[in-house]
């Protein structure tokens, strides 16, 4: 078969072209570092780097999100530390003012410190991040919580709180609504509360209490009254139905002790004739109110000492309350830094597998490449050592 100068022209600078081309892809993947540069490279490949890419993206939101929360959560936790103190500076002052010995003057002083006091864990339930964000507004970020108007305080924020995404199928809270934190704190015990009547004469007052049988408490409000001739005492429910009775033996100063119900209730003092204690279902308080009532009493000039001392001893019993809620919500807020930690540490191990796969796939061998390169550079060299060759080649050579 007979091939035409043309065609044997056009033939081999094709070829040298497309050994050219070549040499400028290898080329390409030696000095970018990656062999897949279009999908026509490697589709298949390009397929799998763009979904590890996309694994990966979203691997690094989840740390980044892990990040902000921790930040939230590590404020979150100082403020809580922060208002717990607060509290306990609280009950050891309620403490020195529930003395029978101090002055009505004291007692102001203490309830001036106590508004203080007040006033400091406003500012506390109040706190920012670096961004302006309220720490215990839950959705409402931008809302301040908390206001406080004499010693009564209101809360303007959200119940929810917003939620982060740590993995696929992992979220955490970045906080806690305030009123969750600091409004609905169980009352008294956290199973009743216990008063004393306004009404009453005698010197006794009234512990907060305790339920030494869950199992035969029964939630409801009972009345506690005494009848000093006999020295009994008789336990009425809210229907007025009898539900114990029994005699104490009282001295003053000493203390004794009335159980009913699966509950135990203790007194300290002396009862008058006709003084009645009641003892009702908990509901919830604040510890903002908890420390207003404290101030109310201690200012108060119109009761008696064993009631101001009922009313104290329901005080502390509150404020112990809502520092042990305090300290539950400081131990949610430690398991969820825990969380962000334990999934930020998978996170990173993962984005690492990812990174490496992507790489096996997308990145260029230089060895390979090296080599491949050579190969190509030596058969262009040859293709166009055999093209100058072949052109010089002709008939008239051999006339």
């Amino acid at each position: 078969m007979t091939i035409s100068t043309l065609s044997f022209q056009t033939n081999a600078a094709n070829q040298m072209e497309a050994l050219q081309t070549a040499m400028a892809k290898t080329q390409t993947q030696l000095s970018t570092g990656k062999q897949i540069q279009n999908a026509a490279d490697n589709p298949v490949g390009m397929s799998e780097v763009v979904q590890l890419n996309t694994q990966l993206s979203a691997s690094q939101q989840y740390v980044s999100n892990g990040t902000l929360a921790n930040t939230s959560l590590n404020l979150e936790t100082q403020a809580l530390s922060d208002a717990t103190n607060t509290l306990q500076s609280a009950r050891s002052l309620i403490v020195e003012a529930n003395n029978a010995s101090i002055s009505a003057s004291q007692r102001q002083d203490i309830a001036t410190q106590l508004q203080q006091l007040q006033q400091q864990l406003v500012g506390i339930a109040n706190r920012q991040d670096a961004q302006g964000n309220y720490l215990f507004s839950g959705y409402a970020a931008g809302t301040q919580p908390f206001a406080q108007n004499g010693t009564s305080v209101s809360y303007a924020g959200a119940n929810q709180v917003s939620q982060v995404q740590l993995s696929a199928d992992q979220s955490i809270s970045t906080g806690d609504a305030g009123n969750a934190v600091f409004m609905n704190i169980p009352a008294g015990n956290g199973t009743f509360t216990t008063a004393a009547a306004a009404t009453n004469t005698g010197t006794a007052s009234i512990g907060p209490g305790t339920v030494t049988n869950p199992s035969a408490w029964t939630p409801g409000s009972y009345t506690i009254s005494f009848a000093t001739a006999t020295q009994q005492y008789t336990v009425t429910n809210g229907s007025g139905a009898t539900v114990a009775t029994g005699s104490y033996s009282a001295s003053t100063g000493g203390t004794f002790s009335i159980a009913f119900n699966g509950a135990q209730v203790s007194f300290s003092g002396v009862p008058a004739n006709g003084d009645t204690f009641t003892v009702a279902s908990a509901g919830t308080a604040s510890a903002f109110s908890t420390l207003a009532s404290a101030i109310t009493s201690l200012q108060s000039s119109s009761l008696s000492s064993s009631q101001l001392a009922t009313q104290l001893n329901g005080v502390l019993e509150q404020i112990d309350g809502a520092v042990s809620h305090l300290s539950q919500v400081q131990a949610s807020v430690g398991a969820r830094i825990n969380a962000i930690s334990t999934a930020g540490s998978a996170a990173q191990s993962q984005q690492t597998d990812y990174q490496t796969s992507i790489s096996q796939i997308s990145d260029t061998n230089y060895a390979a490449a090296t080599t491949q390169l050579s190969t190509e550079e030596l058969a262009l060299q040859a293709a166009q050592s055999s093209y100058a060759s072949m052109m010089t080649l002709t008939l008239f050579k051999y006339i």
